[in-house]
Formats: structure tokens, C-alpha cells, sequence
């Protein structure tokens, strides 16, 4: 019996073992001719398997690289693109360098501190200035986003002063946007009454119905007597 363990392995997995096969038996072919006519088989069938790729140049091109690949670069056919470079498919990727550096506070993140830095190198005038209240703006439009509930603006100069190390400093008199005007959010004015309040309203609505009820089913019954 025949099993997977003992074939080739293959090299683009998402063809399947069949494309595959046939790859290996256009190699077989010595008429150029006959090469060239499944070769043109084999790309239909391959270009049906990436039909929701669309029919872009592109998606054709990577289709006769992958048939290259297939071959492992051996396919001598007349095709409309050349054979790609085996150096550069097979390159590896370049390592993504990541920074060890550590981050003064979590809460606003890296980009905000090299923001900060920037800040720090400008020029003393009113650019420095603007971008020193923009920069406190976002600490606090980012520590709503933790804390949705209060925010002390007071706690946000100190944090501009701790991650700028003292060299920032907002102009006196400074005023903070509001928190709905950073975050956005438009106040719900219907849900700023308590629900126990709305709850006894509705209590005592509906008490007040009941003795009204009451009292108009008595009143009927002492006047039925008194005509009785």
C-alpha cells in the first residue's frame, strides 16, 4: 500500500498531491509541444482552485510562478512569464527588530513617548505649545479609555511632567477639554435620574391610582345609600 509517508512531499499544499502528479509527468514529457498543451491544462486547473482571487495579471503571474515552484524550477515551457528567481523565493524573511526599551506608563504606549520626545526637541513658540496641549489632550482621551468614569486633570499634568522627565510644561491657566468632547460621546440626559427614584414614582403613581379608585368606589356606594 501506498502511503502519504513515502511520497514526495509536497510543495505547495494548497494544489493538493493530483497538481502535483501532473507537474511531475510534464516533466516526463520530452515533445515540447506536447509539455506546452498540459502545461496549459494544468494552469486552468490551477487557476480555477484561486478563482476567488479574482483574474487580475498579477493572480495569472503568481499562478505560472507557483507551477515553477511545483517543478522545483525544472519545467522548460513556453509560458508568458519568465521563471522566477529560486534565490528570491526561497530567501527567508528579515527578522523583525523589536525595542527593549522599557515604557515609562503602559496606559499611553509607546507612540506617545516618542511624540513626547519630538515635543521636546522643538523650538520654544506657539508649534511647541500646540503640540504640548495636544499631546496632554490624548494622555486624556487615553486614560478614558480605561477609566470611562472620572479623570482628574490634575493626574494628567503630573503624567505629562513624569514621561516628559520636567521638560514639558502646559501653559498656566490651561483648560481641559471635556470627556465628550474626546471621547465622542454625547451625554444621555434620560439615564442621569437614579432608577430607585424612577421606581418609587412609578410606586407611588400607582398607590395614588389605587386610592383614587378607592375613593370613587365608596363615594358611589354611600350615595346609592342615601338614595336607598
Amino acid at each position: 500500500m501506498d502511503y502519504n509517508t513515502s511520497r514526495n512531499n509536497i510543495l505547495i499544499p494548497e494544489y493538493g498531491r493530483n497538481v502535483q502528479k501532473m507537474v511531475e509527468y510534464a516533466l516526463t514529457l520530452e515533445d515540447r509541444e506536447k509539455r506546452n498543451a498540459l502545461a496549459q491544462r494544468i494552469i486552468k486547473i490551477m487557476t480555477h482552485m484561486n478563482v476567488k482571487a479574482g483574474n487580475f495579471g498579477d493572480v495569472e503571474q503568481k499562478i505560472w510562478d507557483h507551477l515553477y515552484i511545483i517543478s522545483d524550477f525544472k519545467l522548460d515551457i513556453d509560458a508568458p512569464y519568465p521563471m522566477p528567481d529560486r534565490e528570491k523565493v526561497e530567501a527567508k524573511p528579515v527578522p523583525i527588530e523589536y525595542s527593549n526599551g522599557k515604557i515609562k506608563n503602559r496606559t499611553y504606549g509607546r507612540n506617545l513617548e516618542k511624540i513626547v520626545q519630538k515635543a521636546i526637541d522643538f523650538e520654544e513658540g506657539e508649534e511647541r505649545q500646540a503640540l504640548i496641549s495636544l499631546i496632554a489632550n490624548n494622555l486624556k482621551k487615553y486614560y478614558l479609555n480605561w477609566n470611562q468614569n472620572t479623570v482628574d486633570d490634575e493626574q494628567i499634568i503630573k503624567d505629562l511632567d513624569r514621561i516628559s522627565s520636567g521638560k514639558l510644561k502646559l501653559p498656566e491657566g490651561y483648560e481641559f477639554p471635556s470627556n465628550q468632547e474626546l471621547t465622542g460621546r454625547k451625554r444621555n440626559y434620560n439615564n442621569d435620574k437614579p432608577r430607585t427614584t424612577r421606581g418609587r414614582d412609578n410606586k407611588s403613581n400607582y398607590r395614588k391610582g389605587r386610592t383614587d379608585q378607592k375613593s370613587s368606589r365608596y363615594g358611589q356606594s354611600s350615595n346609592y345609600k342615601k338614595r336607598t
